[in-house]
């Protein structure tokens, strides 16, 4: 798929931009956090994309940062948490305060968010509930990029293994174990188990 787009920023019209990339246009819808720190027009500027495919449309959403995109794909997971209500929540948010309001339980913050209910917050609050940790330096990480063993159970997951299964896996590994052969390591437990 589209994973990333480097070239030259055409148009600004929020929520979507036009990046020019050789010669091809391409439509992309950004969250505000994007929007705000993208350079001047005709300047360079690389995103990280999504690339969504539905029946009637091909949409391409792009963010600035590595964690921006992992944050979207996380609340895309979310049951009713559509790519145009992902793209609110991270324009209404940080993904600080979007953190702090998950160890919070904080319902009332995500609610402030445009087309974010009280029951939606609820089922954002209980989804994501372990998905981002907090550093010390209060910067903020997804734990799906957080360690080796992350990225062993979302391939276990690809692979067509419950959660339960790959978790179980995960944990009878070694610490320093690298990621493929982790996954190697895991498919023999599975196989045995």
């Amino acid at each position: 798929m589209i994973g990333r787009l480097s070239g030259t920023l055409l148009e600004k019209n929020p929520p979507q931009i036009v990046l020019d990339v050789q010669g091809v246009g391409y439509e992309v819808d950004v969250p505000m956090s994007t929007f705000y720190n993208l350079p001047a027009l005709n300047e360079k500027v690389v995103l990280h994309t999504q690339l969504i495919v539905r029946e009637d449309a091909h949409l391409l959403f792009g963010f600035l940062t590595h964690e921006e995109r992992i944050a979207f794909r996380q609340l895309l997971k979310i049951s009713g948490v559509g790519p145009k209500l992902a793209l609110s929540v991270l324009s209404g948010l940080s993904i600080a305060d979007l953190a702090a309001a998950v160890a919070n339980k904080d319902a009332n913050r995500l609610t402030k968010i445009p087309g974010v209910g009280k029951k939606t917050a609820e089922r954002l609050l209980l989804e994501l509930q372990g998905k981002f940790t907090v550093s010390g330096t209060g910067s903020v990480q997804s734990s799906a990029i957080a360690s080796p063993s992350n990225d062993i159970v979302n391939a276990l997951l690809a692979l067509g293994y419950n959660e339960k299964e790959a978790d179980w896996a995960a944990k009878q590994l070694p610490k320093d174990a690298d990621v493929s052969g982790g996954i190697r390591q895991a498919l023999k437990l599975l196989s045995k188990a």
